[in-house]
């Protein structure tokens, strides 16, 4: 009778241990599976990590080397000749001043491009009547090239036969020649211009992206409470919008510090040295006048000031955050 009863507890114990971890059960297959998810994890990602390593971290390296050694025209040393070609750098007036003209147009591009494709993202945030048709019409700078939109814009501001003169003198009621790929004071504004044609649409893309993901149940209280268009702005949008204004910026202002396309193809950096953007010069020095090492040094320079300023803009928007 003994014997019936332990073996009966031992058959319910053993029935009550399977019930509480069945052998097929998540809880003992979960290591299994997690350590297999985490293996494939790894085994499809290591792929791309080397690519892009590769593509990017070699370009790197090899740039590094090129701005120690001594590569021109006359001359091919690739041995180490330490930083005379930083200190030449350092000395040089030419390319602080293209530093420095292409930083005060990206100040001046990139708040304009940023206003005007904000208003035009609220002109088209609302439902209207084909809007698709208006919206793909104001994206089709976006998709043309910087060279064939130089081009077209060195022909328009042509000061004999470009529409913008003959514009201008239709207003002012006589011929007008204006000089706007080598004048001084009116080269940059051109630029400008042609800048902001193109790439002001890419704003607006981002902007009216934006704004359509604003909750409308935020706006309809705010509203209903009082609220001005200024306050609800403020208040409502503008945090909401924030990341993506924050992305925008970052992204057309890299393209601005190395706008190359549109000055080369407008005015080849003339008159003179006017309009000679950091990335022209480096290209006249590489390719022009075959300063391979200092051209290297050139970029080095300009990637390490990319990648501050960088590195200070994304920390900002995480402290904001």
């Amino acid at each position: 009778m003994l014997i019936r009863r332990s073996r009966a507890d031992e058959a319910i114990s053993g029935t009550a241990d399977a019930s509480r971890h069945p052998p097929d059960s998540p809880a003992r297959a979960r290591p299994t599976i997690f350590a297999s998810d985490r293996v494939f994890k790894y085994a499809v990602i290591t792929p791309a990590i080397f690519f892009i390593l590769l593509i990017g971290l070699y370009p790197f390296i090899k740039l590094l080397l090129t701005s120690v050694q001594n590569i021109t025209m006359f001359q091919d040393d690739t041995s180490y000749h330490g930083f005379i070609h930083f200190e030449r750098l350092f000395s040089d007036l030419r390319f602080w001043s293209s530093l420095a003209r292409t930083f005060a147009f990206t100040a001046v591009a990139l708040p304009v491009q940023l206003i005007l494709g904000f208003l035009l993202a609220l002109l088209f945030v609302n439902r209207m009547p084909i809007r698709q048709v208006f919206v793909a019409v104001l994206l089709l700078p976006v998709v043309i090239s910087p060279i064939v939109a130089g081009a077209t814009w060195r022909l328009m501001f042509e000061h004999r036969f470009g529409p913008i003169n003959q514009i201008i003198g239709w207003f002012v009621g006589e011929e007008v020649r204006l000089l706007w790929t080598s004048d001084p004071i009116l080269v940059w504004p051109a630029i400008l211009i042609a800048e902001v044609w193109q790439w002001t649409p890419f704003m607006f893309l981002l902007l009216l992206a934006a704004l359509s993901n604003v909750g409308r149940e935020q706006l309809e209280a705010a509203e209903l409470d009082g609220a001005s268009w200024w306050m609800t702005f403020r208040w409502i949008v503008l945090p909401a919008i924030m990341p993506v204004v924050a992305i925008a910026l970052l992204i057309r202002g890299l393209d601005l510090v190395r706008i190359f396309d549109i000055i080369w193809t407008m005015t080849r950096g003339g008159p003179g040295t006017m309009t000679e953007s950091v990335s022209i010069y480096a290209y006249h020095m590489a390719f022009r006048e075959f300063e391979i090492s200092y051209s290297a040094a050139m970029a080095l320079v300009i990637i390490v000031l990319l990648t501050v300023l960088v590195v200070a803009a994304l920390s900002r928007v995480e402290i904001s955050r």
